[in-house]
């Protein structure tokens, strides 16, 4: 029961950071279920691959929630999810093809480089470059491959490079959100299911798992998360966003050196 706790808590603090700091959830879910399935005596080979397949599952649902909610508000570019579309499965297959084939202590070190290189942007509030041309579907697709290639490894639905990527393109910041959370769908959709697939030959994984996804982790966390998220898109309009990225900021460096610290004794 006390599991069931931990990832309804995950989920929870999960979608209040990402509606309050439009930060994407798998930044807080990847680490945390990391701690917890280590807790619950997974084997360290699996730890971080299950964390990254779960991580992915869950935004499978999150994403759908985000999207309609975007696209009702017309803030969804759907011409540029459908050329983004290809690269994005093809990259997000081969990045968790490529995480279940490194060893944790890679996996960490990876992660946390990403979780640095966040805080960073959050703590100097770099606006997003302007002034690009948007690329052909040839275009689209080498960088959708490259976008997904990365969430795929790191577990994320792929906004945190998105909406960079969107507004240097010259698209409004407000559809630039919506457009890449419709675009974190088939980022999510794909590599979930290639983590199941990529760890279904394996007999050791812990009971309720799907290969490298693990059920009970993806119903607490996802239905906590659209719980919250709302609640968190709230208190955005209400707190001092600045300060709390900042905050959010130092958090994520402290999580990236707890994450790396068993290895420099190592």
């Amino acid at each position: 029961m006390e599991w069931w706790l931990a990832y309804i808590a995950i989920g929870a603090a999960a979608g209040l950071l990402a509606g309050l700091l439009g930060v994407g959830g798998g930044i807080v879910v990847v680490p945390a279920l990391a701690v917890v399935f280590g807790a619950q005596n997974v084997a360290p080979r699996y730890v971080m691959p299950l964390a990254l397949g779960t991580s992915l599952a869950t935004i499978v649902f999150t994403s759908l929630s985000s999207l309609r909610a975007h696209h009702v508000r017309s803030a969804v570019d759907w011409s540029i999810v459908r050329r983004l579309t290809p690269g994005l499965v093809s990259g997000a297959l081969i990045g968790a093809s490529l995480a279940t084939r490194l060893s944790s202590d890679v996996l960490i070190v990876v992660f946390a480089v990403f979780l640095w290189s966040v805080a960073t942007h959050l703590l100097l509030g770099t606006p997003p470059p302007r002034g690009g041309v948007s690329p052909g579907w040839l275009g689209w697709s080498v960088v959708g491959a490259a976008i997904g290639g990365v969430s795929g490894v790191v577990g994320i639905g792929g906004g945190t490079l998105s909406v960079p990527l969107l507004t240097w393109c010259r698209v409004r910041l407000h559809e630039a959100i919506g457009t890449a959370a419709a675009a974190g769908f088939p980022i999510a959709l794909a590599g979930a299911l290639g983590y199941l697939a990529y760890g279904s030959a394996l007999d050791d994984l812990p009971r309720y798992s799907a290969g490298f996804v693990y059920l009970p982790a993806v119903l607490g966390v996802a239905l906590a998360s659209v719980v919250t998220a709302p609640l968190g898109a709230r208190l955005a309009h209400r707190l001092p966003a600045g300060r709390l990225q900042k905050v959010f900021a130092l958090f994520l460096y402290v999580v990236g050196a707890k994450l790396v610290s068993p290895l420099w004794g190592s």
